[in-house]
C-alpha cells in the first residue's frame, strides 16, 4: 500500500495524512512511551516532517525531557487527548506518528525494540528483530533494516 497515509485521533476532531513513504517502525519500551500509551509500549512511526499534514483540527503540543534526556515535543488532540506525534525540534526532518493512529496501523512491520531496559518483562520480543537497551546506537543499522525488510 503506497502512500498518502492517513490516520487520526480516537475521537475524529485532528486528522492527518502522510504523503510520502515512512523511514522506519520502532517499538519503544522506555518509561514515556509506556506512560503515553497506557500500555507496555509505544510504536512510532518515522516519516519526514515534511510528508505530515492536518487535514482536520490542529493539535495540541507541549515540551518534555525524553528518557534519553532529549527534549522531545509531544502533540496530542485537545478534545480526546490521544497522542498522534513526536518530534526532538519543530525544524526536525522526521516526526514520529504514533503508528496506532493510522487508519491501518498493521500497514507496516516494526523492525527494531529500544529501551529495553525498561520493558516489561512480559513483553516478548520476537527472534531475529533488532533491540537495544537504550536508543540504537547506530541508526544506519536500523534503516538497513527497514530498506531490507519483507512486508
Amino acid at each position: 500500500m503506497p502512500a498518502p497515509y492517513s490516520g487520526g485521533c480516537q475521537c475524529g476532531a485532528v486528522r492527518y495524512e502522510i504523503t510520502s513513504e515512512p523511514t522506519g517502525l520502532t517499538v519503544c519500551h522506555c518509561t514515556d512511551c509506556q506512560r503515553q500509551s497506557a500500555s507496555a509500549f509505544g510504536m512510532s512511526l518515522r516519516v519526514p516532517t515534511a510528508s505530515v499534514r492536518f487535514t482536520k483540527g490542529t493539535p495540541k503540543t507541549f515540551s518534555f525531557a525524553g528518557d534519553s534526556g532529549r527534549p522531545k515535543v509531544g502533540a496530542f488532540c485537545p478534545d480526546c487527548g490521544t497522542r498522534l506525534y513526536h518530534i526532538l525540534a519543530p525544524t526536525a526532518p522526521s516526526t514520529t506518528i504514533k503508528a496506532g493512529t493510522l487508519d491501518n496501523p498493521s500497514a507496516f512491520k516494526p523492525v527494531v525494540h529500544i529501551w529495553t531496559r525498561s520493558k516489561q518483562p512480559w513483553v516478548p520480543i520476537p527472534d531475529g528483530m533488532l533491540q537495544y537497551e537504550k536508543g540504537a546506537p547506530d541508526q544506519a543499522v536500523v534503516d538497513k533494516a527497514w530498506a531490507e525488510r519483507k512486508p
